[in-house]
Order: structure tokens, then C-alpha cells, then sequence
């Protein structure tokens, strides 16, 4: 039986991170518009779009290089026109060489330096996904992804996760609609805890309440819902996307809109680009309401800006973003390369 224990506000978070530079240069309002590989984590659905062989890294750094995010995805276009679209992406959140002192303090009580050790933490998360048109109705795609995740907290504990997102989305003329249903089936993971570990923590720090968490947990279900269109200006040489993205959670937090059944925090986003070769984003979101000091609550928001070319099947994207209020110094460099591979196949062929 599931107790309310096992549902955590905060679960797999560093899958909400995101991907892509060009997607988070945009505060990530690409529900309706990811239309190339880094759609199998935005929205499935956006995999159907894509009409050849595709690659993708991205690397991300945060809290001043303390944390590395690191990012790979593949698509597989289809051998015949409107056939499913296959997709998978790597994705590895990581904290290495964290000092454990645990076990510091020798026999005698003094302190003995060597008996210091070091371990990391990292969470993975395998990404399978599918998608396809629709052919009975034009504009319409679908996507599904299975995720595998595996957390890793030095020999303190680990856990196996799998859960399924789901997308849609629906281009009609300039228009694009999108949604994106992520953990659709409340991501299940199950951990196993070192007792032995866990025991030095505790004797560590007396009195201290070092409670073992609950070995089942679930992660809530999180609804993205995106409206965008392209404009075309000055004689087609430019073009401008814009996107307007609500993100919804199951369950009160500090966003924007809070009740007692559920949360939702808008996002905005902007792509100016010049002869589809160079892109400027611009995007706001995160709308928090933060607790002050006072009691009282003031709204945060944070804005992105970022960069990009495509040139012949290679396309490089430059964010400057902020993983936690727009008030804190923690911004981060994040850049990301997708590679068309059937353009590579055919030079190589000259």
C-alpha cells in the first residue's frame, strides 16, 4: 500500500533540470515547438519531426563547478516517410571527490586526517522514447518515453527508478500546441540502504534525529502545456519564435499559482533568428514566491539569455542560465552541440 510517506514534493529533481542550451536560453518554454532529438526530453511528440539521423551533447556546470550535468541523445529517423521515430539520451547529474569525515575522529578523540575519504553522488537516467504522425490526423504527433533512472550516494545507499512521460502536440498553419505529461505514471524508485554506512553517520552526530528515509519513493506527476508561432519579418530573412509555456505539479509548492490540489508557474521564451543560421533567446520563468525574512512573500523570477549557429547540419547553442532565484550569483555556463549525421554521411560520400 502506498502511504503519503512515499510521495516526495521534491523527487528526481535533477531531472527537471533540463537540456539543451537552446531550450533553457528560452526558460525552457518548448513544449509546443522541440521538434529535433533533445524533444525526448521537452516533449516526445517533437521526435516525429525529425527527418534525419540526429545526435546531441550538452555539458553544464553548477554552484561554481561543485556539480556537473552531463547530457547525450541519439534519434533514429525513420526508413520510410511517416514511419515511428526512435530516440534515446543519457542523462548524469554528479557531485565527486565530497570529503566523508565520518569516521575522522580516532579511537583515542583526536583527529586523524587520514582517515578521511572521499565519494560521490550521481543520479542517470536512460531515456528511451518513440513518436510518430499521425497520418489520419495532419498536424497531430505523439510520443511516449521510458526512463530508467539510478541514483548513487556513495556506498550510503542507491536505487533503480522507472517511469513513463507521454506528449502531444499539434501544429495547425503557424501555431503550435503542446503537452507534455512527465512522470505520467508516478516514477517508482526503490532504494537500498548500507546499514553499516548509515550507522557511522549516526554515531557521528549524537542526538541527532539521522532517520532512514522510506525505501519506496514516487515521484508526483508534472503537466507542461505550451502555445507557440513562428512570425516571419523583413522579406523572410528573419524569423522570431515565441513561446508560452505552464508548468503544473500535483501538489502546493511556492510557485506562482499554489492551492491545495496543485501549483503552476508560467514561462515565456524568444528565438530571433537570421537565415535559420543565427539565434538569439531570450526567457523568464521560475515565477517563486519567495518567504522573507519578515514573513512576509516577495515574487522571484529568472531570466535567461543564450546564443546559437547552425551551419550545414551543425548546430552550436550557448545559454547563461540560473538554477536556483534570479537574487542569487549562480549563474551557469551551458553549451550544448546537435549534429545532423546524414549530413556527415553525405559529404563523406563526395
Amino acid at each position: 500500500m502506498v502511504t503519503a510517506q512515499e510521495f516526495r514534493k521534491y523527487s528526481n529533481e535533477f531531472l527537471s533540470i533540463g537540456v539543451d542550451a537552446a531550450a533553457m536560453g528560452m526558460s525552457k518554454s518548448v513544449t509546443a515547438s522541440s521538434n529535433d532529438v533533445n524533444a525526448i526530453y521537452w516533449n516526445p511528440a517533437g521526435l516525429a519531426g525529425i527527418k534525419v539521423h540526429q545526435g546531441a551533447l550538452m555539458h553544464s556546470s553548477y554552484f561554481a563547478g561543485i556539480a556537473n550535468y552531463d547530457y547525450a541523445a541519439a534519434a533514429i529517423a525513420p526508413k520510410l516517410e511517416g514511419g515511428p521515430v526512435l530516440a534515446f539520451s543519457l542523462i548524469r547529474f554528479g557531485v565527486d571527490n565530497i570529503l566523508n569525515t565520518t569516521n575522522i575522529i580516532d579511537n583515542e578523540g583526536g583527529i586523524d586526517f587520514s582517515r578521511i575519504e572521499r565519494f560521490s553522488t550521481a543520479d542517470y537516467a536512460l531515456n528511451i522514447a518513440v513518436a510518430k504522425n499521425i497520418t489520419s490526423i495532419p498536424g497531430l504527433a505523439l510520443g511516449i518515453n521510458a526512463k530508467i533512472v539510478r541514483r548513487i550516494i556513495g556506498d550510503f545507499a542507491s536505487s533503480w527508478g522507472i517511469g513513463l512521460d507521454a506528449g502531444v502536440q499539434y501544429k495547425l498553419k503557424k501555431w503550435q500546441l503542446g503537452i507534455m505529461a512527465r512522470d505520467i505514471t508516478t516514477t517508482f524508485n526503490a532504494w537500498d540502504f548500507d546499514a553499516e554506512n548509515l550507522k557511522d553517520i549516526q554515531d557521528a552526530v549524537p542526538g541527532q534525529n539521522q532517520v532512514i528515509p522510506e525505501k519506496i519513493e514516487l515521484t508526483i506527476p508534472k503537466i507542461h502545456l505550451g502555445i507557440a508561432r513562428d512570425f516571419e519579418l523583413k522579406n523572410n530573412k528573419f524569423h522570431l519564435l515565441t513561446e508560452l509555456n505552464f508548468h503544473a505539479r500535483l501538489i502546493p509548492t511556492n510557485d506562482i499559482v499554489s492551492t491545495r490540489y496543485g501549483s503552476m508557474t508560467p514561462s515565456l521564451g524568444f528565438q530571433l533568428d537570421y537565415l535559420r543560421f543565427v539565434y538569439l533567446r531570450l526567457g523568464v520563468g521560475e515565477f517563486q514566491n519567495e518567504r522573507q525574512i519578515d514573513g512576509t512573500d516577495s515574487l522571484s523570477i529568472q531570466p535567461n539569455i543564450g546564443l546559437g549557429f547552425k551551419y550545414h547540419g551543425v548546430q552550436i547553442d550557448y545559454a547563461l542560465t540560473n538554477i536556483a532565484s534570479a537574487g542569487n550569483a549562480l549563474y551557469s555556463n551551458t553549451f550544448s552541440l546537435r549534429i545532423d549525421f546524414n549530413f556527415l554521411q553525405s559529404r563523406a560520400k563526395k
